[in-house]
C-alpha cells in the first residue's frame, strides 16, 4: 500500500519527538545556534571547573535535542524514503549531525591536554557525577585522539564518509525493481515470504529474480562496498589502530579474541550445522539442496498464522517471567502507546529495527506479515531492544544512558528465547513441538551461524584490503562463495548468482556489527537458562543488566546479569544447545 493508506493505529506516534515539520525546523534552528555556541568555548577549558561544567552541560543539552530531531527525521524517512519532505528532513538532520561533530571536534583533544589536576578537581565535585563515566571513556581513548586540527579534518569528512551507505540504501530500498512473482510484487520484505513458499517453482523464481536484480548492479554495489571498507581502514589508520577490527572493537573494550573465538567456535560446530542440512535434505526428499530450499519450514502443516494482536498476546505471556512492570510496559508500547509502525508500504525500509533515544518512545519499525511466524519473533526481538532502551533511559543520565550494540543484541535475542521456550512449554502435541523446535533451530542458524559467516566475510575483506589487495566484484563474490560452501556443507548446490548475497547485506556498511548478533544469542541462551531456572534474584540481576545502560563496558555489564562472554564458553554452549534441539527434532521427525 501507499503510506497515506496506512491506518493511524498501525503507525507510530512521533509527536513525543516533534509535532510536525514546523516543530522540527524550529528545533533545528535552536540546535544549530547551540552548535555555534559550543565552538566559542574552544581553548577555554583550562579556565577552571566552572567552565568545564558549563561546556559539559551545553554539550548534554545540545545533544539531547539533536538526538531528538535526528531520530524524528530518521523515522519519517524510513517509513517513506521516496517522500520529498522526508528526504529534506533526513538531509537536514544529517547535515546537523556533521555540523555538531565539527563544532565539538576540539573538545576531546583539549580535554585530554588540560592539566590533569584541574580535571581531577572538577571530577571530585558532586555536580560532575553525571559526566564522570563520559569523561573516563574519553580519557581511555586518549591514545587514539588526534590534535584539534586533525580531529576537525576528520569531522569535516563525516558527511562524505556516509555516502556509500546512503547510496546503497537508496539503490536497494527505493530504486531497485525486481518485478512480480506469482502475481505478487517482489520486494526485500515480500522475498522472505516468497522464499518460504511450499511451491518450489515460486521459491526458485523469487530467488533467481531477486539475486539477478542485484547482479545487474553488481559493479556499482561492489564499488560502494569497497568505498565503505576503505573508509573503515582510513579511519582506523588515521587514529593509530593496528587494524579496522581493532578500531571497531575498541569503543566497547572488547578484545579481538572475542571476535576470533566466535568464528573458531562456530567452525568447530560445522559438523552439527551440516547435520541440520542433512536432515533438511531428507525431509524435502532431496539428495542435494538448492539455496532456495533452506528457508522452507522443516515441519509443515502446523498453523502459524498470527494477526498483530494475536502476536502481542503471545508476547505478553512469553515475557511474564520478567515481571509485571516489564510485561505491562511492553504490551502498552506495542498497542495503545503506538511505539510500532507495523506494516509494509511503498518506500518503507525493509526488515525491522528499534530506535530509542532519550526523549520520545523507543520506536519499532516492522513489516509484519501474518503468515510468517518469524514476524512474531521479530516483534518480540525488537520489543527486547525497546525495553532495554526504556530501562536505560529511566535509570541513567543522558551522558551514559546509551548501551552498546553488543549488549543490545542480548536483550533482543533473550526475548526470542523466552518466546520459543514459552511455545515449547505450552504444547504437548509432538507435531507442534517439532514445528517450534524447527523454528528455533532456523532462528539459531540465522543468528548464530549465518551472522558469524557474515562476520567472517567482513574480516576477510577488510584484512585483504589492509594487505593491499583490491576488493573487486570477482574477489568479493569468490570470497563469499567459499564461505557459503564451508558453512552449508556438501548437501548444497549453489547457483551462479548465489554469491550475490554477499553484496546485498546492508549491515556490511556498518563494519564489524553483525558478530554481535551471534555473541548476543549465545549470551541470551545462557541468561534465559538462568532466569527461567532461577527466581527473583536471577530475574532482578537480568533487569540490572538492562538498567545499566552505558554505565559499564559490555563485558562487565553482562556480568551483572550473570554471564561472562570474554572467553569461548558462551558460544560453545550455544552450539551445544543447537545440537540438543537438533537431536530432539531428529527423533520427533
Amino acid at each position: 500500500m501507499k503510506r497515506c493508506e496506512q491506518k493511524t493505529a498501525d503507525t507510530w506516534n512521533l509527536e513525543a519527538l516533534c509535532t510536525g515539520t514546523a516543530d522540527f525546523k524550529s528545533r533545528y534552528e535552536r540546535v544549530s545556534a547551540a552548535a555555534a555556541s559550543l565552538e566559542a568555548y574552544n581553548g577555554r577549558l583550562s579556565e577552571g571547573p566552572d567552565t568545564i561544567h558549563e561546556v559539559l552541560s551545553l554539550i548534554r543539552d545540545t545533544e539531547i535535542e539533536a538526538e531528538r530531531i535526528s531520530n524524528y527525521a530518521f523515522l519519517r524517512f524510513e517509513t517513506d524514503g521516496a517522500d520529498g519532505e522526508n528526504q529534506e528532513l533526513a538531509g537536514l538532520a544529517s547535515n546537523l549531525e556533521a555540523r555538531l561533530m565539527q563544532a565539538l571536534s576540539w573538545f576531546e583533544p583539549e580535554l585530554l591536554s588540560i592539566d590533569r589536576n584541574l580535571l581531577d578537581s572538577y571530577l571530585a565535585e558532586d555536580r560532575s557525577e553525571e559526566f564522570r563515566i563520559f569523561i573516563s571513556k574519553i580519557l581511555r581513548s586518549g591514545e587514539h585522539t588526534l590534535s584539534k586540527a586533525e580531529e576537525r579534518i576528520l569531522s569535516l569528512n563525516a558527511e562524505a564518509s556516509a555516502s556509500c551507505q546512503k547510496a546503497f540504501h537508496d539503490l536497494t530500498d527505493v530504486d531497485l525493481e525486481f518485478g512480480e512473482v506469482n502475481g505478487r510484487k517482489l520486494t526485500q520484505s515480500s522475498y522472505m515470504s516468497l522464499i518460504r513458499d511450499s511451491d518450489e517453482n515460486v521459491r526458485k523464481e523469487a530467488y533467481l529474480r531477486f539475486h539477478r536484480g542485484f547482479e545487474k548492479h553488481q559493479h556499482v554495489i561492489a564499488r560502494l562496498y569497497e568505498g565503505s571498507v576503505n573508509q573503515d581502514i582510513f579511519q582506523a589508520r588515521a587514529r593509530g589502530y593496528s587494524s579496522s577490527l581493532e578500531a571497531a572493537l575498541f569503543p566497547d573494550n572488547v578484545p579481538e579474541s572475542v571476535y576470533r573465538n566466535l568464528i573458531d567456535s562456530v567452525h568447530r560446530g560445522f559438523p552439527v550445522l551440516h547435520r541440520y542440512y542433512d536432515l533438511m535434505a531428507r525431509v524435502h526428499g532431496k539428495e542435494k539442496l538448492r539455496h532456495w530450499d533452506v528457508y522452507v519450514p522443516l515441519v509443515k502443516n502446523v498453523p502459524s498464522r498470527h494477526t498483530y494482536d494475536e502476536a502481542v498476546k503471545l508476547i505478553e505471556k512469553a515475557v511474564e517471567p520478567l515481571g509485571a512492570e516489564y510485561q505491562e510496559t511492553l504490551v502498552r508500547g506495542l498497542t495503545v502507546d503506538r511505539w510500532v509502525d507495523r506494516y509494509e508500504n511503498e518506500g518503507k525500509r525493509s526488515g525491522a529495527f528499534s530506535s530509542g533515544c532519550y526523549t520520545g518512545n523507543p520506536y519499532i519499525l516492522t513489516n509484519f506479515n501474518e503468515d510468517v511466524l518469524n514476524s512474531v519473533f521479530t516483534l518480540i526481538h525488537e520489543g527486547g531492544h525497546s525495553m532495554h532502551s526504556y530501562y536505560s533511559v529511566k535509570s541513567n543520565p543522558f551522558m551514559h544512558y546509551g548501551y552498546t550494540i553488543f549488549e543490545a543484541e542480548v536483550a533482543s535475542t533473550f526475548n526470542e528465547q523466552l518466546l520459543a521456550r514459552y511455545l515449547l512449554s505450552s504444547t504437548k502435541d509432538e507435531k507442534t513441538r517439532a514445528f517450534i523446535i524447527a523454528h528455533e533451530l532456523a532462528g539459531m542458524v540465522g543468528t548464530l551461524f549465518r551472522q558469524t559467516m557474515f562476520a567472517e566475510f567482513e574480516l576477510l575483506v577488510h584484512e585483504a584490503v589492509e594487505r593491499g589487495e583490491v576488493a573487486t566484484v570477482d574477489f568479493l563474490r569468490r570470497t563469499y562463495r567459499s564461505l557459503l560452501e564451508s558453512y552449508f556443507g556438501p548437501r548444497m548446490i549453489f547457483e551462479d548468482v548465489s554469491d550475490m548475497e554477499g553484496l546485498r547485506i546492508p549491515h556490511f556498511y556498518r563494519a564489524f556489527y553483525v558478530y554481535k548478533y551471534a555473541t548476543g544469542i549465545s549470551a541470551a541462551i545462557a541468561l534465559s537458562d538462568r532466569v527461567l531456572g532461577g527466581g527473583e534474584k536471577e530475574r532482578d540481576e537480568y533487569l540490572s543488566f538492562l538498567k545499566s545502560g552505558g554505565s559499564r563496558y559490555p563485558i562487565e555489564s553482562l556480568k551483572l546479569g550473570g554471564v561472562d562472554m570474554s572467553g569461548p564458553e558462551g558460544v560453545d554452549s550455544a552450539v551445544r544447545r543447537f545440537d540438543e534441539l537438533l537431536t530432539e527434532l531428529e527423533k520427533l521427525i
